[in-house]
């Protein structure tokens, strides 16, 4: 960071330094003062220090004080003030100037009302120059900070999720572990294997902003496969997964809340083929498709979203894939679907 503010002020010497030395080097003039009579020199060495001065006071003070904290009206007073403050000082030092040497063609007065028009579009120049260089910086500074917040957010999401996630899924797999101990042991054993990879994508795989593919379905397939051990022949489910590539990328634990909500509000009729529980996820040309339908009982409320993680799933597709995701929900009397779409970066 340090070396990146010197190198900046490095520009800046070499931006003024290039300025004078063109200006000064060629047979230019500023406000009358040419080379022949040798004061160009000096009057452009202290003209660049009022445009200069001009410059900064709107980058350093101006700018950041005033305007970025919509305290426009001080902004443009004193903007004003300075601005016509710093004109009338440079154009009394060139009438001085010229007086001093005789090099005026009009009379002082003159002169000075001319001046102070040349004077005032050079200010005015960087007068916008200065402005729009310092609100540049502010404008990037802020979607940095926004970015950051972004970050930071689907952080604090992600742990939420987790924490929702984590004692509804520790009851059902520990109930489904329970209830197979003594009648298939060798199962209960696989399913408590799966459990504990289960637990371990959750707490230590999943803290980062992105993960492979193929990590988050492996996930999926086992949560599915524990699920199935605890719903049994209760109900119909119905998988099909097809990946192109497995090595893209995506948000953890982003799908799972769908799937999880499809198993808990499933319907819970006599007849088990009325049970239905269908899921689809497909990946092809980088687009991820997802698509979880469930039956459920005519009880349940048809805008049912306050499923758990899925409000808080919303909000992190909004804040990372913006304009690259669809949801679509379609809740009836007697079934739920989702529709999700993501295009993966």
């Amino acid at each position: 960071m340090i070396k990146k503010k010197v190198f900046i002020i490095f520009l800046h010497f070499v931006f003024w330094g290039l300025n004078y030395l063109y200006i000064t080097s060629g047979n230019l003039n500023w406000n009358g003062f040419g080379e022949e009579d040798g004061l160009l020199k000096k009057a452009y060495l202290y003209g660049m220090f009022f445009n200069a001065l001009l410059f900064y006071i709107q980058v350093v003070w101006l700018v950041p004080k005033y305007y970025v904290k919509n305290k426009k009206g001080y902004f443009w007073g004193y903007t004003i003030i300075l601005f016509f403050l710093i004109t009338y000082i440079e154009t009394y030092v060139d009438v001085a100037l010229a007086v001093k040497h005789n090099v005026y063609n009009f009379g002082p007065i003159a002169a000075g009302i001319i001046w102070f028009y040349h004077n005032s579009i050079f200010h005015f120049i960087y007068f916008i120059v200065g402005f729009y260089y310092r609100f540049q910086q502010e404008y990037i500074k802020s979607e940095r900070t926004k970015q950051e917040l972004l970050v930071e957010n689907h952080n604090a999401e992600l742990k939420y999720l987790k924490a929702q996630l984590n004692p509804h899924f520790l009851f059902n797999g520990i109930n489904s572990i329970y209830h197979l101990i003594g009648k298939n042991d060798a199962n209960a054993k696989n399913t408590l294997l799966k459990f504990s990879n289960l637990l371990r994508y959750q707490l230590y795989e999943s803290n980062t902003n992105k993960i492979q593919l193929y990590k988050e379905l492996n996930y999926i397939e086992e949560y599915i496969s524990i699920e199935q051990i605890r719903k049994g022949s209760d109900i119909v489910l119905k998988l099909d997964i097809t990946i192109e590539r497995k090595d893209n990328l995506i948000m953890p634990l982003l799908l799972i809340p769908f799937i999880e909500n499809a198993f808990k509000y499933v319907s819970n009729h006599n007849e088990t083929e009325k049970n239905i529980i269908s899921i689809s996820i497909s990946e092809k040309d980088n687009i991820l498709k997802l698509s979880v339908y469930n039956t459920k009982d005519a009880s349940l409320p048809e805008n049912r979203s306050g499923g758990i993680g899925l409000k808080n799933v919303k909000k992190r597709l909004e804040l990372l894939y913006k304009n690259n995701f669809s949801l679509a929900i379609d809740a009836t009397k007697n079934t739920y679907n989702v529709e999700l779409k993501i295009r993966l970066h």
